[in-house]
């Protein structure tokens, strides 16, 4: 597989807040999507989940299902009891022709609870981290039994957020458990998402491309917003995430350090529609993308 630009719904409808783009129907952010320029979509709550009908809402637009979000809960329960819980989400994967299962742990996350400012998120002991590795990474191993592979997504409000809690997971985990490398959630969460793509390019099968808006970054930082908050932006201003090229990461550098990547480079910048037209935006990131792939000679 070469590389193929996808987008996340999260721009037209917000999955951990459904009521921003919650008018929005399904069929304009396909549209959309393929006036943009996409190949293919991650699902969000206004998709079908029996084969069918996904296929039935994707083909008029000639978009491809890329994977979907896959809530884990491995710190309470066994790698066996998680992966049985899969079956209907297995099943569509693989109906829908696509081996990416993107996990995070959300037994204990705040990301979806505007009441709780980043400082709270959860963190793993450094005495936790084995454990918790093993479960994730037999669980990773039976995926791949099913044919599919992990891809675990880094992200803010949860476990693994920081680059040490990256370093701990991958340190943790065996080679059947890839990383989703997200620039946004990295860059937030106080990594250099170049250092990230040159430290575990071997390990990264699927991307996140986003970008941070650095005023509204250091805003959040400096007054503890909690996730949702700093995502949405204050009043009518914009919020922290926005489309690759419009913010500070360098994706130039990024690129050239995941030569030889193949796979999906998926536009994931959670806004608010109404403040940050999503039509406009998705245009501007596929272009900005294609710009920096050019100037990085990538892949």
């Amino acid at each position: 597989m070469a590389i193929r630009i996808g987008a996340n719904p999260i721009g037209w409808s917000n999955d951990d807040l459904p009521e921003i783009g919650g008018d929005t129907p399904l069929e304009v952010c396909l549209a959309q999507a393929k006036e943009a320029g996409f190949e293919g979509m991650e699902l969000g709550n206004k998709f079908p989940r029996e084969p069918e009908a996904l296929k039935a809402a994707l083909a008029p637009y000639g978009l491809a299902c890329i994977g979907n979000w896959y809530s884990i809960e491995l710190l309470r329960r066994s790698a066996r009891e998680e992966f049985d819980g899969t079956s209907h989400h297995r099943a569509l994967m693989k109906a829908m022709g696509t081996n990416v299962f993107i996990v995070a742990e959300t037994s204990n996350t705040i990301h979806l609870d505007r009441s709780k400012p980043l400082s709270q998120r959860p963190r793993l002991g450094s005495g936790d981290w084995r454990g918790y590795g093993e479960r994730l990474t037999e669980l990773a191993d039976r995926l791949i039994g099913d044919g599919l592979r992990l891809c675990y997504h880094h992200h803010m409000g949860t476990i693994v957020q920081s680059p040490e809690d990256i370093d701990a997971l991958m340190a943790a985990t065996g080679p059947s458990v890839n990383l989703l490398f997200d620039t946004g959630h990295a860059t937030w969460g106080g990594a250099d998402p170049v250092a990230l793509a040159r430290n575990f390019r071997a390990r990264i099968s699927h991307f996140h491309a986003k970008d941070v808006r650095e005023p509204m970054l250091q805003r959040a930082r400096q007054d503890d917003w909690s996730f949702l908050d700093a995502i949405l932006g204050p009043g009518s201003e914009l919020g922290v995430y926005t489309v690759p090229g419009d913010g500070m990461v360098d994706y130039v550098a990024v690129f050239k350090e995941l030569r030889g990547y193949s796979g999906w480079v998926v536009v994931e910048a959670e806004q608010d529609p109404k403040k940050a037209n999503p039509l406009a935006y998705a245009k501007k990131g596929v272009a900005n993308l294609r710009r920096f792939f050019a100037a990085a000679d990538f892949p």
